[in-house]
């Protein structure tokens, strides 16, 4: 049994809300992950889109991956291509992101069994507001997909919600860590997954790879946080 600290009552509310599994309403989580030609949104862009779909009770619904082919051709950095090992050429044959944000939302419709079409305007397609992304150091990928959204006068169809691994990861080894146990030094994807005896099939970072990763992650935190025990003052 991993014991948790003393908490204040309200507190413990808020990781009892937390690091429950149990909600009123269906709330589908989107793990995702991707791949882009460097770290600034608005002169990088997302060149690959790899997602986990998973219901409320965290069972897999579906996966996506899909490349995407740059628009600005001249922000193709060298130090993303060593990190996602995707080049131009590989890319050529891709989709642009303006085909791939419909297709990429209409994938989630059909794999949650819903009706609807995605919208290209700001007023309409509301029908995925609940579906909160998921992921590592999720607020970058966010960022430039919103980004995306914005670019391509489109509304953004998800929740304003996140849940975030490294967050997660940070709140959970630190009570793990004050319990006596033993946690990893770094919050890399990399290292959280080593820690949980879990690993990367290539040397590069391919995006549903590293969404499959993250999500194979989270369901391991909830097994210890179904372990836990919170003690109110």
């Amino acid at each position: 049994m991993v014991a948790v600290l003393p908490l204040s009552s309200s507190f413990s509310y808020l990781w009892a809300s937390l690091i429950s599994k149990e909600t009123k309403h269906i709330m589908p989580y989107l793990v995702m992950d991707l791949e882009m030609t460097g770290n600034d949104p608005g002169w990088h862009e997302i060149i690959q889109i790899g997602a986990v779909l998973y219901d409320d009770d965290w069972q897999e619904k579906g996966s996506y991956l899909q490349n995407v082919y740059p628009e600005n051709e001249e922000a193709f950095s060298r130090p993303a291509e060593e990190v996602h090992g995707l080049t131009m050429e590989e890319l050529k044959e891709a989709p642009m992101i303006y085909d791939v944000l419909p297709e990429f939302e209409n994938w989630i419709r059909k794999s949650l069994g819903r009706r609807g079409h995605a919208h290209s305007d700001f007023g309409f397609g509301k029908d995925l507001i609940d579906v909160i992304i998921c992921g590592q150091s999720v607020v970058n990928d966010i960022n430039f997909l919103r980004f995306a959204y914005l670019d391509d006068n489109r509304r953004w169809p998800f929740s304003y919600k996140m849940i975030d691994l490294h967050t997660t990861s940070y709140l959970v080894f630190r009570i793990m860590k004050k319990n006596g146990h033993q946690t990893p030094r770094r919050l890399s994807l990399g290292a959280i997954s080593e820690y949980f005896g879990l690993e990367r099939e290539t040397a590069t970072h391919n995006a549903l790879e590293d969404s499959e990763l993250t999500a194979a992650c989270f369901l391991e935190f909830f097994k210890i946080m179904d372990r836990m025990e919170i003690e109110e003052e």
